[in-house]
């Protein structure tokens, strides 16, 4: 079963340029989480499946309460607090940064674990 997270819009310090550093800049968070949904369907029961909720809080936290050089960091941190749950068997997540670059929508790295 594959769990996804879309268009998770935050604000952070991120960027190499001192005037990046200066105002915080809108980044995009998309995650891909893999399990095994199995005992969920069986249940209906939340314990049985991936708290996606609780994953999104902790993800906005370190976001908004962190300063970055790299999007690239902030994928590798929100990847660990995926991959802090057990029934996780493979995660991946998007980080855009819109308007990184002129003539783009947008600039962005992919992160991805297996267990």
């Amino acid at each position: 079963m594959i769990i996804r997270i879309e268009d998770l819009k935050l604000r952070t310090i991120v960027g190499i340029y001192e005037w990046e550093k200066e105002n915080k800049q809108d980044i995009v968070i998309n995650v891909e989480i893999e399990f095994d949904g199995t005992k969920a369907i069986e249940t209906d029961d939340i314990a049985d499946t991936i708290d996606y909720k609780s994953i999104t809080k902790k993800i906005i936290t370190m976001v908004e309460e962190s300063e970055f050089n790299l999007i690239e960091r902030i994928a590798g941190e929100a990847i660990k607090i995926i991959m802090e749950n057990e029934k996780v068997e493979k995660a991946s997540v998007r980080v855009d940064k819109p308007g990184a670059l002129r003539f783009t929508d947008s600039v962005s790295v992919t992160q991805t674990e297996t267990r």
